[in-house]
């Protein structure tokens, strides 16, 4: 049994990956951490991880942002193995995730969906096709309660082409203005934010008289807690090191 410490549990990412996890044979949550203590839950909630008294073999981390420079260094002190889900991470942030990685197991990705992990690998293979004639723009769509921009989906499909690319594009956040009009190296990427929309990502290739277009829909946030879970099962008893939802799919 993979006993697991959920960050940002009182949160709607939170609720669906407690039932995700409870209904998972080998895992269970024996501790969580939120801005505010929660006593309706079969679990202790801290709002202090240092009064942690759980024996946690892996941490899944789905807060906002600017809890996470505590939710680490709490797992990078315990060495205990976390798996970070969490968008918005500063430089200073991403910083630390790399130096951690040489103590203890991390697990970062910019999506745990299966699909998108697989969208991204066959990007990176195609685009060498498509470099000469073709322009490159990403559209990504999300709720009305997502803080960042663009998604770190977007960024990691952005990513995945340039590293495909034997000339590197550079990357332009929307477009505004009365001279705007699109240069050779760009790459468009674009985010839009409304209802309740789980995460859409398009990628499309726009030529001469013709246009492919490569999309991603995720139907609800269950996606994403069973990647979380599959992850920090594949992670548990991993050497010190930085891996991502590339290796789960490969392994």
């Amino acid at each position: 049994m993979i006993n697991i410490l959920l960050s940002g549990v009182s949160g709607a990412m939170g609720t669906t990956l407690q039932q995700i996890i409870t209904a998972n044979p080998n895992t269970q949550v024996v501790a969580g951490f939120d801005q505010q203590a929660n006593t309706s839950l079969p679990f202790p909630v801290y709002t202090n991880l240092e009064t942690c008294a759980e024996a946690v073999d892996v941490i899944i981390d789905f807060s906002h942002f600017a809890a996470f420079p505590k939710i680490f260094g709490f797992a990078k002190s315990k060495k205990i193995p976390i798996v970070i889900a969490t968008t918005g991470l500063s430089e200073t942030d991403l910083t630390a995730i790399k130096e951690g990685s040489l103590e203890f197991p991390v697990f970062k990705t910019a999506n745990l969906s299966l699909g998108i992990n697989l969208i991204a690998k066959m990007l990176n293979e195609m685009v060498a096709k498509l470099e000469s004639g073709f322009d490159i723009e990403i559209i990504e769509k999300h709720h009305n309660k997502k803080q960042d921009a663009p998604s770190g989906t977007a960024l990691l499909l952005a990513d995945a082409i340039n590293e495909g690319l034997e000339t590197k594009k550079d990357y332009t956040f929307g477009r505004h203005g009365r001279d705007t009009k699109r240069t050779e190296n760009e790459l468009g990427i674009h985010a839009i934010r409304g209802g309740t929309i789980p995460g859409e990502h398009s990628v499309i290739f726009a030529g001469n008289d013709e246009i492919i277009e490569v999309s991603h829909m995720a139907l609800s946030k269950k996606v994403f807690a069973e990647g979380a879970v599959k992850a920090a099962q594949y992670l548990v008893g991993k050497a010190p090191g930085l891996y991502d939802m590339s290796m789960v799919v490969n392994d």
